[in-house]
């Protein structure tokens, strides 16, 4: 039940019970993603007063452009988890490789790793357009107090047992799930505070808007451009409305809230598809699936696909059952 009153950390210890591995740890580790998140949303409110908008010049282990924000957003989540002692380890898009919290502290009993991407469609700062975080939580592997593995982040999106994202917009949102379905938490910007302002946020099982960057259409699979002119056929409840924003965050927010479908395809530039496995799609993945759509990355279910690497990429079909189960009868 919605209580607009209901503050995320009274909400968190509230539903704490609910949660299978409950001993407070993972109520901390949300905690300071909340923390984190209102000092990068405070940042990125005043972007264009001060000198953190644009290219740093450098490139990240993806070979894209660092946008000066993205690394302010990284050192910011990175430093408030490490310095808050609740995880043993973290991986971000923006470093090459994991990070283990027990090479600082050898007696770290945490149980927890996280993996991040800071800022989700950065390149839209200098416009003033949405951006977001998106996080996974997962339980490790390995025995707790030793360093942790690379089999500790490289684990199947089925099992998280939390993922979120902030955006960053009109209002500053925080959405998250333990497998127990998705709440939504708006920030106060006068108190700093997060108001449970969304209740078990489901996705319409069908909806009339798909996202695509269509600037790429030439270089689409061909069930994805036979499911393009579906969506701009004039019949029954067709032409869809085209929307795309650039940020998955945003993209993936409003075709929850509204129904929809996202398409981030493989091309001839990237036959892997480009949007990364761990950072972006898993997360947004069990988020989706916990809201009632679906995620694939077009032959297989996304929190099904075992992960190989790091900086692995993917493919990324989501949003509302019907439009995805459509897209799939063209493939």
């Amino acid at each position: 039940m919605l209580n607009k009153n209901l503050t995320l950390g009274e909400f968190i210890i509230k539903n704490q019970s609910s949660f299978k591995y409950s001993s407070g740890e993972l109520s901390s580790l949300i905690n300071s993603i909340r923390l984190a998140a209102k000092i990068v949303n405070h940042e990125v409110n005043k972007a264009g007063l001060v000198d953190i908008i644009g290219e740093t010049g450098d490139e990240n282990i993806q070979s894209e452009k660092q946008q000066k924000l993205d690394v302010y957003a990284n050192n910011k989540f990175i430093k408030t988890l490490v310095n808050r002692n609740i995880v043993c380890g973290i991986a971000s898009e923006e470093e090459e490789n994991f990070i283990s919290i027990n090479s600082i502290d050898k007696k770290n009993q945490n149980k927890y790793i996280v993996l991040i991407d800071p800022l989700d469609g950065s390149s839209n700062i200098d416009v003033n357009v949405s951006v977001g975080t998106i996080f996974s939580i997962y339980r490790r592997k390995s025995k707790i107090g030793s360093e942790v593995e690379l089999n500790d982040f490289l684990q199947f999106g089925r099992d998280q047992v939390a993922a979120g994202y902030i955006i960053y917009g009109t209002s500053t949102m925080l959405v998250y799930t333990t497998g127990n379905g998705v709440n939504g938490f708006t920030l106060n910007p006068a108190i700093g505070t997060f108001y449970h302002s969304h209740s078990n946020l489901s996705i319409p099982k069908d909806g009339k808007i798909y996202s695509i960057n269509e600037g790429n259409y030439l270089q689409f699979p061909e069930f994805v451009k036979k499911y393009i002119k579906f969506c701009q056929e004039e019949k029954n409840e067709r032409p869809y409305t085209s929307r795309y924003i650039g940020s998955l965050v945003s993209d993936f927010h409003r075709n929850m809230i509204k129904g929809g479908i996202f398409l981030y395809p493989q091309t001839l530039k990237n036959p892997n598809g480009k949007l990364r496995l761990l950072y972006e799609c898993n997360p947004i993945a069990f988020i989706c699936e916990q809201a009632g759509g679906i995620a694939t990355n077009g032959y297989k279910n996304i929190l099904d696909i075992e992960p190989e690497l790091l900086h692995q990429r993917t493919p990324f079909y989501c949003g509302s059952e019907k439009m995805v189960k459509d897209l799939q009868k063209f493939i």
